[in-house]
């Protein structure tokens, strides 16, 4: 068992078992899996506490198949939920310090929606708008640029919005990626990272229309789409959640909109955003197998146990 550890008041209960039985070798198999744990004894009981729910999740699922392969499993005890405004905020510091980028930017998100009316008062909020800049060309456009807020309106055009699906679902697909993201990768290189897709979505659709009058964060969701599944292909042990069967709904889904609705959704911005992160992702792949020999993308190789 390791020493008390600095963020142990952050830490999940993901199980409960008896003192009776021997977890060493079930610890070992965590270490090799990258779960950052920490087992402890607590009411007469063996406690078992991870620092996030999808590592939660897994130990459960994981101590099931464990405890039924031994002679005798002892029972399981899973922690009982009981809901106050104490344990609302436990969970909701918690999942803010795992993924403060995404909880920002899924803020920001909610509250453009209401000063704008999802889009009906977009005059509200004309600063988020992309630039009336060149339009002839990349370089032209950069040049263009003569100040840090209009720069910054470069990427900006992800916190519109226009209309409650719109919102709903990119927030939803923003959450689903970054939870799995943004605690695994340095903090400076996943806000890198939707800084590129966002730039490379906003531009390219407004290259393609010749006008401002777009917005939307799914930009830079397919350009996580793209950027998870080139990790998920080059470093499966990463475990993240995007199969190729789920890659390929986003890319007929991208070809559906282009060919029923490209006039009212911006497309060219899902294009931008999707080669972007595949882009992204080869060079992280690249850099991390090749360059730091590793076979997996984390903030920590070290685990607490």
């Amino acid at each position: 068992m390791a020493g008390e550890i600095d963020w142990f008041g952050l830490m999940i209960k993901a199980a409960s078992l008896t003192l009776e039985t021997d977890l060493r070798e079930f610890s070992a198999f965590l270490q090799t899996q990258g779960i950052r744990h920490r087992i402890n004894e607590e009411s007469g009981q063996q406690v078992v506490w991870v620092d996030s729910e999808r590592a939660a999740e897994f130990i459960w699922r994981a101590l099931q198949d464990w405890q039924f392969n031994r002679p005798e499993p002892a029972p399981i005890s899973r922690p009982r939920q009981n809901f106050s405004i104490n344990s609302f905020m436990r969970t909701a510091g918690r999942v803010y310090s795992e993924s403060p980028v995404s909880v920002s930017l899924i803020s920001v998100c909610l509250a453009v929606a209401l000063i704008s009316a999802l889009g009906a008062h977009s005059d509200r909020v004309a600063f988020l708008f992309y630039p009336r800049v060149a339009t002839d060309g990349l370089l032209p456009l950069l040049g263009d640029l003569l100040s840090l807020s209009a720069s910054a309106r470069l990427l900006t055009p992800m916190f519109l919005h226009f209309g409650e699906l719109h919102l709903l679902f990119n927030m939803l697909w923003l959450w689903y990626f970054g939870r799995q993201l943004e605690p695994i990768h340095p903090r400076w290189l996943f806000v890198l990272v939707i800084v590129l897709t966002s730039f490379a979505s906003n531009t390219t659709q407004y290259l393609y229309s010749n006008s401002s009058n777009f917005g939307g964060m799914s930009g830079v969701v397919y350009g996580l789409v793209g950027y998870t599944w080139i990790i998920h292909v080059g470093m499966p042990r990463s475990r993240l959640q995007l199969s190729n069967s789920m890659f390929a709904v986003f890319i007929v889904a991208l070809i559906a909109m282009e060919l029923v609705a490209s006039s009212w959704i911006a497309t060219a911005a899902h294009v931008g955003g999707l080669i972007m992160g595949l882009l992204l992702g080869v060079v992280i792949v690249v850099y991390y197998r090749y360059f730091l020999r590793r076979d997996l993308i984390g903030k920590n190789e070290g685990i607490g146990a």
